[in-house]
C-alpha cells in the first residue's frame, strides 16, 4: 500500500513526512549523508473537521521545523537565510502601505495577497533549496507513480497559491463590509475559514487534476514551482532526498 507523503526542501537537504513519522537527510559541508527519522508529535490525519483540517495540516508543517532542528542541527531551515528575514521585513511594511492606500478593494486586496507571496518565492530560488525542492518532487513522485517522474509534482505546496489569492480577497472584502468595532475579529475568522476552504480547494484539485477549473486555480502554483521554486537536481542531491523517503517510510511501515 502507498503511504501518502508530503516534503519540504532544505538548504543543504530534504524532509518528507508522512501520517505519523517523518525523515530529513542533509549534505554536510564536508560532503556527509545524515539522516534523522522520528514519530510524529502532532498528527493532522486525526483531524477530521473540514474547518479545522487545513490550518491543522499547517500547524503540523510548521510543528516539525523545530524538532527537526533538534535531532538534526545542521539542518539548514529555508526563513534561516538573511534574504529571506529581509524579504519578510520588506513584506510586511509593503502590505500595510498596501492596505493604507487609496486603491479600490478588490485591487488592494489582490495587492496584498501577492505582496505576501514574495518571502516564500525568495526562499524558493536561492541557493541549492530549488534543485533540493526538485530531488524531493522527483523522490516521492515516482514513490507514488512507480515511475520516474519529473521535477513538479501535482501536490506541491504551491498549488495553494491559486485557491489562497481567490479565498483571501473574498474573505478580506467581505471583513471590510463588517462594522469597524468587530472588524479585528471578522479579518481574523476570514484568514481562518481563507485557509481552511484553500486546502479543502487543494484536496479537491489533486482529485480532480482534469477540471477546468482544477486546472486553472493550478496553474499560478505550477508555473511558480516550474520557472522559480525548483531545479534539475544533481546525482548527489537525489541521493539525498531519496534517503529521507526511505528512513520515513520505514517508520510508516
Amino acid at each position: 500500500m502507498t503511504v501518502r507523503l508530503g516534503g519540504m526542501a532544505l538548504g543543504n537537504g530534504v524532509l518528507v513526512h508522512g501520517p505519523t513519522a517523518w525523515a530529513c537527510a542533509v549534505r554536510t559541508e564536508n560532503g556527509e549523508l545524515k539522516v534523522v527519522a522520528r514519530r510524529k508529535r502532532l498528527r493532522a490525519s486525526q483531524v477530521t473537521n473540514p474547518l479545522l483540517r487545513g490550518p491543522a495540516r499547517l500547524a503540523e508543517a510548521f510543528a516539525l521545523l523545530p524538532q527537526v532542528k533538534r535531532a538534526l542541527p545542521e539542518a539548514e531551515l529555508p526563513m534561516q537565510r538573511p534574504q529571506v528575514l529581509a524579504s519578510m521585513v520588506g513584506s510586511a511594511v509593503a502590505l500595510r502601505l498596501a492596505k493604507q492606500s487609496a486603491i479600490r478593494p478588490a485591487a488592494r486586496e489582490l495587492l496584498t495577497a501577492a505582496l505576501s507571496l514574495a518571502p516564500a518565492a525568495l526562499a524558493l530560488s536561492g541557493g541549492e533549496l530549488a534543485a533540493y525542492h526538485g530531488a524531493e518532487h522527483i523522490s516521492i513522485g515516482s514513490y507514488e507513480h512507480g515511475e520516474e517522474r519529473p521535477k513538479e509534482h501535482e501536490r506541491c505546496g504551491s498549488h495553494l497559491v491559486g485557491p489562497m489569492l481567490v479565498t483571501n480577497v473574498a474573505g478580506n472584502l467581505l471583513a471590510e463590509r463588517v462594522p469597524a468595532p468587530y472588524r479585528g475579529a471578522a479579518r481574523a475568522a476570514a484568514a481562518l475559514g481563507a485557509v481552511a476552504a484553500s486546502v479543502e480547494t487543494f484536496g479537491w484539485m489533486a482529485r480532480n487534476p482534469r477540471h477546468p477549473l482544477a486546472r486553472a486555480l493550478a496553474r499560478p502554483g505550477h508555473e511558480l514551482q516550474h520557472r522559480v521554486g525548483t531545479r534539475e537536481p544533481t546525482p548527489e542531491q537525489l541521493e539525498v532526498a531519496e534517503a529521507a523517503l526511505r528512513a520515513c517510510l520505514e517508520l510508516e511501515r
